[in-house]
């Protein structure tokens, strides 16, 4: 069963190694940005790079960038081709790497259609971010990763 989750923050690590049991773990991450999904009682940390730490902190504040980012362009044109972004769910985790998919659909002729692309998990939330759809995590992903909300301090 999915969980709805919410971004809890962004931060960057100062932590020399990932907490024990995460993806990746022993791999330094100190300086990695982080943006950390809060569903239930818990918390997921998925590790992302400096420019998607950007696109998800305009989306997160509200603040337009002076010319479109790559989140902005991609939903501005999946509206102009009669589509929307229906939620995102981060599904799985394969070799130490969350997986997500993107689910939108389309009105072509009056008919809809349903569409799911894969995607980078920072892809997806900056896209949720921007269009307000729910962010989802599976149980697999939120038994594997997820820790207390209180084990990171975000600003």
């Amino acid at each position: 069963m999915p969980h709805e989750a919410t971004v809890h923050g962004l931060g960057i690590s100062v932590e020399e190694e990932r907490i024990e049991g995460t993806p990746d773990e022993g791999t330094p991450t100190d300086g990695t940005p982080v943006v950390v999904l809060r569903a239930d009682d818990r918390a997921v940390p998925i590790f992302i790079s400096a420019d998607q730490a950007k696109s998800i902190s305009h989306a997160m504040e509200g603040e337009p960038f002076e010319r479109p980012l790559t989140h902005d362009l991609l939903v501005e044109m999946l509206t102009e081709f009669g589509g929307a972004v229906d939620r995102v769910r981060i599904d799985g985790l394969a070799n130490n790497t969350f997986l997500a998919k993107i689910d939108a659909e389309q009105y072509v002729a009056g008919e809809r259609s349903k569409i799911t692309f894969d995607a980078r998990p920072s892809d997806a939330i900056a896209i949720a971010l921007r269009v307000e759809c729910p962010i989802l995590l599976e149980d697999a992903v939120l038994e594997m990763a997820g820790r207390s909300p209180d084990a990171f301090e975000l600003r």
